[in-house]
């Protein structure tokens, strides 16, 4: 009896082993780059899986448009096709210094 469950058992043991190693980590990796892409905002310096190197100057819902530094081109590209973010923008801390300083209470008294 005990030697007819040993086979199913390990390879159920065996698909846990894999899920815990292989498609958990690539499940939480994917999550993480989808995250970065659709939080991706003008000014920033991205690098796309081909290896082009520009800034953000246009997001779309699946459509972003970099310049490249040589002769300020413009060229659009999918959404998926972002590699990484080299960069964050300026205008995020710009734009969240101009909402503290709007925000921040006057002392009239003096």
């Amino acid at each position: 009896m005990p030697q007819e469950y040993s086979g199913i058992l390990m390879m159920v043991i065996l698909f846990a082993v894999m899920y815990f190693m292989m498609i958990r980590p690539q499940k939480k990796k994917d999550k993480e780059i989808k995250s970065m892409r659709d939080n991706l905002s003008i000014g920033d310096e991205v690098i796309t899986i081909g290896g082009i190197h520009g800034k953000v100057v246009k997001v779309n819902d699946e459509i972003i448009t970099l310049e490249m530094a040589h002769a300020k081109q413009r060229v659009e590209f999918s959404k998926w096709a972002i590699g990484s973010v080299a960069k964050k923008g300026k205008e995020k801390a710009e734009i969240k210094d101009a909402v503290e300083e709007t925000e921040e209470p006057k002392n009239e008294e003096e």
